[in-house]
């Protein structure tokens, strides 16, 4: 039985985030990825990025055996470990220590705002106990700027959000930064996206 999932929002968004990754990646390490969801980001990066080591990740064992069919169907086992069992509010994280050893960025993409707010704290602030000087977290997805969402799209998008559950919603951008800057990280960057999306670029001081 084939356990690929496919997420259409991974496939639109893999082309931007891999260009700006690109920029912004080590040119040798681990990349941990948090909320690997289908796996189709981290499979396509690992075949962009060949020069690192993807570390997918998932509380959910669904996700988790979709990114583990990814990486046999794309031919990455030799290449590509199996995908983690690593849910960000339980700390400290449980990282094989050939990554906690090369670690030298963290990626997450669409999870701050289907998660608690302590999601974003804790995704911070792990970080930034496991990440070298200089080396960078990189956060993609939707946020608000300044109290307001950025787009009527995004404004819908956080009222659904809230209505499945009161915990989950955009997240607001300078309430993350100002808990990134306690944490141990200058901000580099913050870059517009397709869609009505943000990219964070944090860098661990």
């Amino acid at each position: 039985m084939d356990q690929r999932l496919f997420f259409p929002a991974t496939e639109r968004n893999r082309g931007p985030i891999g260009d700006l990754l690109s920029q912004l990646l080590p040119a040798s390490g681990a990349v941990l990825e948090l909320a690997s969801g289908s796996g189709e980001h981290a499979v396509c990066f690992q075949q962009r990025f060949p020069q690192l080591r993807w570390q997918a990740s998932d509380p959910d064992p669904d996700h988790r055996a979709s990114i583990n069919a990814w990486i046999q169907h794309q031919g990455l086992s030799q290449v590509m470990p199996a995908a983690l069992n690593l849910d960000v509010e339980k700390r400290p994280w449980p990282l094989p220590p050939t990554v906690h050893e090369s670690l030298n960025a963290v990626v997450c993409i669409n999870l701050l705002h289907i998660s608690p707010a302590s999601c974003t704290d804790a995704v911070l602030e792990e970080s930034a106990l496991l990440l070298p000087s200089g080396a960078p977290l990189i956060i993609y997805g939707p946020f608000m700027r300044n109290g307001a969402h950025t787009s009527a799209s995004n404004a819908a998008f956080d009222q659904s959000l809230r209505e499945r559950n009161d915990e989950w919603g955009l997240r607001e951008l300078n309430q993350v930064t100002a808990i990134a800057t306690i944490a141990g990280f200058r901000i580099d960057d913050v870059v517009s996206m397709p869609a009505n999306n943000l990219t964070l670029v944090l860098q661990r001081a």
